[in-house]
């Protein structure tokens, strides 16, 4: 017994019942999981233009419909996952919820119409809410609670990962399939039915891999209005409120990173520049994977920060550095330029510092009783942020000029901070938030 609660994957201590086999498919799940959530959103710029034919002046609109449809989906379908896993087991969900990323991407370049399209991307978007539900879930099933904020970490980087392999790589498929000699449209449909059938093997792998069971008791998923109701009474807390404005802001960054900066940059090139479609799209990718690679990078730093620094003031300064970023958009007018390539860079330091800071402020101003349901209205408020930055910046993108939603974004992050510096002496934490520090010896 005592060996087997020395075993580890990467500094993670493995849970009692959990291989390393099964933490290793975790984080292939992560990063095949993110590679795949990714993909899709990067590349509906291409479909647009390619498959629907749909004029450059409207895509904007387009897109920020898609976001906010498939948010939605996300929303009403999360408090289901959670209890349905608890009841089938962990495998089941992600399996299913892979097998409807698989049915989004394989029909997506073949809808006829933006109706049909929005339709799929709901379906992609049920899937995307199974897996990235079940990552959070497995994450903790599969390692000692002292080993948590490991899991979690480890779980991000090989996301990040995953996310810089769907720009680098799936989403030039296209341009690698018209290079053979394949016409546009038989290059991309080819493309997304072989990315579908990888996502089927990756489904059949994961159902022989992960543990067959969870390695937790069931937790209860209470009602949404519950939730709800119970999140509004935690927000009175300034601390609690001020994390979850963060995480309206900082989901709805990693939205229109993925989607407006490759609507924009594919747009440019293909009007100003004469690139085709698919070449376009590798270019986007191109600037898209600098900005998440960076992110990548620079995760580990705010986390050493995190147990440096007061909680909320280190909100405050991510989204303080996350807004300048999203702003200095207002000064690119060539995507394709090395202006934008700074941007990138700045707009991936915005976006992890967003993403990693409120999480971890959240977690030490709730009771431990009730952190479920704290991290429940923590979601569905960067659910609501994608939703209404995605619809109101497509606006923008189409009425204003492409860097609209960078700047809806980067206003909302200014918001934040104002809030923020407003409490941030009235923040303290809980002592019953069960906040468990590792030894130096872990």
């Amino acid at each position: 017994m005592a060996a087997d609660r020395t075993r580890r994957v990467l500094g993670a201590q493995l849970a009692d019942g959990i291989t390393k086999g099964n933490m290793w498919a975790l984080l292939s799940m992560a990063t095949a999981g993110t590679a795949v959530i990714s993909f899709l959103p990067s590349t509906q710029p291409h479909i647009l233009t390619t498959i629907l034919g749909v004029p450059e002046s409207a895509q904007g609109r387009v897109v920020g419909l898609l976001g906010f449809a498939a948010e939605l989906a996300m929303i009403l379908s999360l408090a289901w996952y959670g209890a349905l896993a608890d009841r089938f087991g962990r495998r089941i969900v992600v399996v299913a919820g892979l097998a409807l990323c698989a049915i989004g991407v394989a029909l997506f370049p073949f809808a006829g119409n933006t109706a049909v399209l929005v339709a799929l991307r709901v379906v992609f978007g049920l899937g995307v809410a199974a897996v990235t539900a079940m990552l959070s879930t497995v994450a903790i099933d599969y390692v000692r609670t002292r080993s948590r904020g490991k899991s979690y970490g480890l779980v991000g980087v090989f996301g990040g990962l995953g996310a810089v392999v769907a720009v680098l790589l799936l989403a030039r498929l296209p341009q690698i399939m018209e290079s053979r000699g394949l016409a546009p449209v038989e290059a991309t449909r080819l493309s997304f039915l072989l990315i579908a059938a990888g996502i089927v093997v990756l489904a059949g792998l994961l159902w022989l891999t992960l543990a067959k069971a969870g390695a937790a008791p069931a937790a209860e998923h209470p009602p949404l209005t519950r939730l709800v109701r119970e999140g509004v009474v935690l927000a009175r807390d300034p601390g609690v409120a001020l994390s979850y404005a963060a995480s309206f802001v900082a989901r709805a960054d990693l939205a229109i990173v993925v989607g407006f900066m490759t609507l924009w940059i594919t747009d440019f090139a293909v009007a100003q520049r004469g690139m085709s479609s698919a070449e376009a799209l590798a270019r986007a990718g191109s600037v898209v994977a600098i900005s998440q690679t960076v992110a990548l990078v620079c995760a580990p730093l705010f986390g050493w920060l995190g147990d440096r620094m007061p909680r909320q003031n280190l909100v405050i300064l991510a989204q303080v550095v996350a807004a300048a970023a999203y702003l200095s958009t207002l000064l690119v007018s060539d995507p394709l330029g090395p202006g934008m390539m700074v941007v990138a860079v700045l707009i991936g330091v915005g976006e992890i510092a967003g993403i990693t800071t409120a999480g971890p402020l959240l977690a030490q101003q709730v009771p431990a009783a009730v952190r479920g349901s704290a991290f429940g209205v923590h979601t569905l408020c960067g659910a609501a942020g994608i939703m209404i930055v995605s619809g109101l910046g497509g606006v923008l993108y189409d009425a204003w000029r492409p860097a609209g939603p960078f700047v809806l974004s980067g206003v909302a992050g200014l918001l934040v901070a104002a809030f923020g510096l407003a409490v941030r002496s009235r923040v303290r934490p809980r002592a019953d938030a069960d906040t468990v520090r590792e030894s130096m010896s872990a």
